[in-house]
């Protein structure tokens, strides 16, 4: 008699569009990495399916899922509980099962914080940088990733925070709700941040590819440029920092960080960092 091969669990990101979702190459070759008969599938979900994918997540059921653009603040609404973490940053980016309960968590903080050197979870045993927690920073940028990042720059006892953009309204409304200071966008280079932290598109791969937030004549040496841009790996912003002295922590590390945490919710097994990484760029072509 044949044997029967019991169906794989499944996993998947949601999101939209998708075309660019590095998850399914890093989590697919974790799943196979440790022989785990899981499967993960991109999920592209325009805004108005939303509802309706959260729904087949519980009817499937879907073991656990990523979240990305445009849905990580609508998400909290549709599940049963969201984490204590995921709630002061206002943003869902993992679902996971505890028991029946459909859980809401964001995993992003721990990936920031993984480029500090500090970590839980999954993160925790991270090998590679030792802790680099600087006494002072400022966020550039005031989105969801900025929220990210301030909400782990609390979590690591950062004393003197503050945060800019170029729309001076949304800075002060971050400002308000983390509170921390919040800066004119003209005014950034008055502050003496010992880490500055790129949580703003400049920089990216395509039309921004060659932006960058900072004038490289106001970098110092001593300080740590840490740019939440991933693709390209080294990004204006820190090339120009690297070249005036400072310390200099990439994008990929909190990309590879929020998916080894995402990877140990969902089962309790750690991803490999330094494996991980040479996964992702492998599949970013770099």
């Amino acid at each position: 008699m044949d044997s029967v091969v019991p169906p794989k669990e499944l996993y998947g990101i949601i999101g939209y569009p998708l075309g660019q979702t590095m998850s399914p190459a890093v989590h697919n070759w974790g799943f196979a990495r440790l022989g785990l008969a899981k499967v993960y599938m991109a999920f592209p979900t325009p805004p108005e399916r939303l509802a309706d994918v959260v729904a087949a997540v519980r009817a499937l059921p879907v073991a656990g899922l990523s979240v990305t653009i445009p849905h990580k603040e609508g998400v909290g609404a549709l599940v049963d509980r969201v984490t204590a973490r995921a709630a002061t940053v206002g943003a869902v980016n993992t679902l996971y099962w505890d028991g029946k309960t459909l859980v809401g968590e964001n995993t992003d903080v721990a990936g920031f914080l993984l480029g500090l050197g500090v970590g839980s979870g999954a993160s925790a045993s991270a090998g590679g940088a030792s802790a680099v927690v600087p006494d002072s920073a400022l966020v550039l940028g005031a989105g969801g990733v900025a929220r990210a990042a301030l909400a782990g720059l609390r979590e690591a006892g950062v004393a003197r925070v503050a945060v800019c953009n170029r729309s001076a309204a949304r800075a002060v409304a971050l400002a308000e709700e983390f509170g921390v200071r919040a800066v004119a966008w003209e005014a950034r280079y008055a502050e003496d941040a010992d880490l500055l932290v790129n949580a703003t598109p400049l920089g990216m791969r395509g039309k921004a590819e060659e932006a960058t937030p900072w004038d490289a004549a106001r970098f110092r040496p001593g300080r740590t440029a840490y740019d939440l841009v991933y693709n390209p790996l080294e990004t204006r912003f820190l090339r120009e920092a690297r070249a005036a002295g400072c310390a200099v922590v990439d994008g990929l590390t909190m990309f590879v960080g929020q998916a080894r945490e995402q990877f140990w919710l969902w089962t309790g097994c750690e991803l490999p960092e330094t494996e991980a990484r040479a996964v992702v760029l492998a599949a970013m072509g770099a």
